[in-house]
């Protein structure tokens, strides 16, 4: 049954949130420790700058499927980016309104792995015949949000797992994972003054114990200076594979951006500055090593 109170989008990110936490232990310890020092009033005071997918480039599956759900709720598509080294294709996406936030799918180009890496995400991937956001119906938020966080093949081998993993830890990530919210990103610019940048902020969560990612440094700056992120390291959580193994895997983190005014706006006052003032978009470069807040070169630090 669809709720009247909320508009499906607002009913399918509520539902993403609220797993998401549920799952990745260092958002409650960052929103609680930023509430305990009176950064923010409660947790309902932060900006989502965006949040992001990972899909399989494969028949029936990928950004293509994917970014129907969203663009029916009026997001736009916009800049496309590519990951030589990942193998991978990237879309953001701006939302309908200031109050959601971004969304940056990301899609595996399973083709350019190798031939045995291609046999085992097909094995799991042919069990989809057809298009499956094709069939829901997108105006029933909870259908949507129950159709995000439900498996869309088999639970894989842990043999299966780990083979991918020698390959493309993303390809891993997604076997095991498929859409659930692989992280959410606090807008630090948001903040109040001695939180409002990246670097300030960094030394808050180190201080309170949170593992920053360091691929690239632990600030990623894009060539503008306009755009600055960090991102947590991912956790670690016990997985359940088929067969009834079990294998400690990479979950989901959590990310940092610093939005820089844009220098047009330069001479606005603080108070007047809006979303639209501040440098839009992704950074290619910054997102290649943010991705790698999954991977063991990270979380077996």
């Amino acid at each position: 049954m669809q709720s009247s109170e909320n508009p499906p989008l607002e009913i399918v990110m509520n539902g993403l949130m609220r797993r998401y936490q549920e799952r990745v232990p260092d958002v409650n310890i960052i929103l609680d420790a930023m509430v305990d020092e009176g950064i923010i009033p409660d947790t309902g005071n932060i900006e989502n700058d965006h949040i992001a997918f990972r899909t399989l480039g494969v028949p029936h599956l990928g950004i293509a499927s994917f970014e129907k759900i969203f663009l029916h709720y009026g997001y736009q598509k916009r800049d496309y980016y590519y990951f030589e080294g990942k193998k991978l294709d990237a879309y953001w996406f701006s939302p309908p309104e200031p109050n959601y936030p971004r969304i940056f799918v990301s899609e595996l180009r399973v083709n350019e792995l190798s031939q045995e890496s291609q046999s085992i995400i097909r094995s799991y991937t042919s069990e989809v015949k057809s298009d499956p956001v094709d069939s829901l119906d997108l105006n029933n938020g909870e259908a949507v949000d129950a159709f995000l966080h439900q498996p869309l093949w088999r639970t894989p081998t842990l043999s299966d797992y780990l083979t991918l993993l020698e390959e493309s830890e993303y390809a891993a990530w997604v076997i095991y994972n498929r859409y659930y919210l692989n992280h959410f990103t606090i807008s630090v610019h948001n903040l109040p003054e001695g939180y409002n940048t990246v670097a300030e902020f960094n030394e808050f969560l180190e201080k309170h114990g949170i593992k920053l990612n360091n691929s690239g440094g632990k600030i990623k700056e894009s060539p503008d200076g306009g755009l600055l992120q960090s991102s947590t390291v991912a956790q670690m959580l016990e997985a359940d594979f088929a067969n009834g193994e079990k294998h400690m895997i990479s979950g989901s983190y959590v990310e940092f951006a610093e939005r820089r005014v844009l220098p047009e706006y330069a001479e606005l006052p603080a108070d007047q500055i809006q979303r639209q003032h501040r440098r839009d978009g992704f950074e290619a470069g910054n997102a290649d090593k943010i991705f790698e807040s999954t991977y063991t070169t990270q979380t077996g630090k």
